[in-house]
C-alpha cells in the first residue's frame, strides 16, 4: 500500500511565528506523511527568535525557516497543495492568490505570540501557548483517516479542528 504524502501551506500576515511554529511542528511530527510549508500575506523578513527557540526545545531542527511571500506558492512550478490554513485572523481575511490544484482550506486562528508584551517570561509562555495549540490542532488533523473520507468530510473535519 502506498502512502500519500499530503502538502499543507499555513498562511499568516508577517509569516514570522504562527506559520513558522505550524511549519515546524507538521513536519516533525506528520513522519513523512505530510510536507508543511508557510508564507505571509505581507512577509515580515525575518523569522522571530522565539519561534525557533520553541520549535529547537524538543529537537526541531529549525534550519532553513525564512519568512516569505505566499506568492511562491501560486507560481508555476510550485509544490501543489493539498490544504493550506490560515493560522490568523488578518491573513484570514484578505484575498489570497488562487492555490494551483484546489486545496481544501479552512482557518485556525489564534493569538500572535510576536505580539505580546511585557517580561522575556511572558513572551516565551505566549510562543509555547501557540505551539501547544498547534500541536493539538496538528495531531487532531493527522488522526484523521484522509484517505478514506471524502473531500467534504475532510473539509469539515480539519474546519472543525480550528475551533476546538
Amino acid at each position: 500500500m502506498t502512502s500519500r504524502v499530503y502538502n499543507v501551506l499555513f498562511i499568516c500576515t508577517g509569516n514570522s511565528a504562527r506559520s513558522i511554529l505550524a511549519e515546524g511542528l507538521l513536519n516533525h511530527l506528520g513522519r513523512g506523511r505530510f510536507q508543511a510549508y508557510s508564507a505571509g500575506s505581507h512577509p515580515r523578513g525575518a523569522v522571530h527568535p522565539l519561534a525557533l527557540k520553541e520549535l529547537s526545545e524538543p529537537g526541531i531542527p529549525t534550519d532553513g525557516f525564512r519568512s516569505k511571500s505566499w506568492e511562491e506558492f501560486a507560481q508555476p512550478g510550485a509544490p501543489e497543495m493539498d490544504f493550506v490554513f490560515t493560522v490568523c485572523d488578518q491573513a484570514a481575511g484578505e484575498v489570497c492568490p488562487v492555490w494551483p490544484g484546489q486545496p481544501l482550506t479552512a482557518h485556525w486562528g489564534m493569538p500572535d505570540p510576536a505580539a505580546v508584551e511585557g517580561s522575556d517570561d511572558a513572551k516565551q509562555q505566549a510562543f509555547r501557548a501557540a505551539a501547544v495549540t498547534m500541536k493539538r490542532r496538528l495531531e487532531l488533523m493527522m488522526s484523521l483517516p484522509l484517505q478514506r473520507l471524502d473531500a467534504m468530510a475532510i473539509h469539515k473535519e480539519v474546519k472543525d479542528i480550528g475551533t476546538r
